[in-house]
């Protein structure tokens, strides 16, 4: 096995790569890197899950002698995060679907871009659509289902047909511990009603894993409330 790495780790040497992201993609399948399990920028290129993308420290060794200027993340948690999120764009994305992306959210544009290999989509910032990414996080889900309940308005939780939800049992403190480690821009919660977060605080403290649960419950709900 050894041999046969060494040997297709020649083979480009032979061939010349430019940074593009074709080129770079390109060279990352030569050296035997699945693709559909790293997400790319111009800067830096992050493992999604390390063992689907089989990119060892040996090809990383070989990848930055082509690429010294591209940095690898392999941060476990950003991993983590991808793991979550597949769950739901593995029944929300479809294959070869043009997705409107949301402006200036970084986290969701590190997730969505590899589905651009896996599924084919087509990531777009204005025009038609077949889907849209809500951004939405776990937090904001969760205080949005108390606020509906603490005015009397019930279960105050609707997916649309047409929207995936990439981040939506992620956390908060889960997005702003790698974002701070990438040296990118801290998120907020946008539900700040007052009740909805002061029992957020207070569940965090005796239940600190409530939030995907509620979220679970919610979804469990409505499926029985729809089949009726």
């Amino acid at each position: 096995m050894d041999l046969m790495f060494n040997m297709a780790a020649l083979a480009p040497q032979e061939e010349e790569f430019t940074s593009s992201k074709r080129d770079v993609l390109k060279y990352l399948k030569i050296i035997g890197v699945d693709t559909r399990y790293i997400s790319y920028t111009p800067e830096k290129i992050y493992i999604n899950n390390l063992r689907f993308s089989k990119f060892s420290r040996k090809r990383q060794a070989t990848f930055n002698r082509q690429y010294p200027e591209i940095e690898v993340v392999r941060n476990k948690l950003f991993q983590k995060i991808c793991s979550k999120s597949a769950r739901h764009l593995a029944l929300e994305a479809k294959p070869n679907s043009r997705i409107l992306m949301p402006e200036d959210n970084y986290l969701v544009e590190l997730l969505m871009e590899p589905y651009t290999r896996k599924y084919g989509v087509e990531l777009v910032y204005d025009g038609e659509y077949d889907l849209r990414v809500n951004p939405i996080i776990l937090d904001d889900e969760v205080n949005n289902i108390f606020e509906g309940l603490f005015n009397g308005e019930g279960l105050n939780y609707d997916k649309r047909d047409d929207e995936i939800y990439p981040l939506v049992n992620v956390s908060l403190d889960w997005i702003n511990s790698f974002l701070e480690m990438d040296g990118q821009e801290l998120l907020d919660c946008e539900n700040k009603n007052e009740l909805a977060l002061s029992f957020s605080e207070f569940l965090e403290d005796v239940a600190p894993q409530y939030k995907e649960n509620v979220l679970n419950a919610s979804e469990f709900v409505l499926e029985k409330l729809n089949s009726q």
